[in-house]
């Protein structure tokens, strides 16, 4: 079993998720937001990188899977989204883990079936395959589904290229 963790990064809300997979098999072990108070920006980048670290911390992840940014109509937005991006794998690179990327499309693709699904419909997969019941925010099941589409896209890479 890979123990995984999935980062969904926002300026405000960061979620991630922590599971253990074999590629098959896939278990929850934690979850939640690292929700940002300061005013200003420079100290949301900082509780980004401080949050993550705890959790990278206190649960040691083998690997970590972090959205890709993607361009929006709004610049301001997609450039404070690539920063808090960039602060959480600041935190993850200081403990010479290895990062893996996805797309949103990609996440959706993987779990759903589809590029285009709601996030209502990837939480309800989520769900699903973690046995998981009770509240859960959006960030918190994108980060899990980050995860979760990580495990089981390099189980497969590693078992093709096992296979050669």
């Amino acid at each position: 079993m890979t123990r995984v963790l999935g980062i969904d990064p926002g300026s405000r809300v960061t979620g991630y998720g922590v599971i253990e997979s074999d590629g098959v098999r896939s278990r929850h072990l934690d979850s939640g937001c690292i929700r940002t108070a300061s005013g200003d920006f420079p100290g949301r980048l900082g509780e980004i990188f401080n949050g993550i670290r705890v959790v990278l911390l206190e649960w040691r992840p083998e690997q970590v899977a972090i959205e890709r940014v993607f361009v929006s109509r709004n610049a301001a937005s997609a450039l404070k989204l690539g920063q808090a991006r960039g602060a959480a794998i600041s935190a993850v690179v200081t403990l010479d883990l290895p990062v893996f990327e996805y797309t949103p499309a990609a996440v959706k693709q993987g779990l759903v079936g589809s590029g285009r699904a709601e996030k209502e419909q990837v939480q309800h997969m989520v769900r699903m395959i973690l046995g998981m019941q009770g509240a859960m925010a959006l960030d918190q099941s994108d980060a899990l589904a980050i995860a979760l589409c990580h495990a089981h896209s390099h189980a497969t890479r590693c078992r093709i290229e096992g296979a050669r």
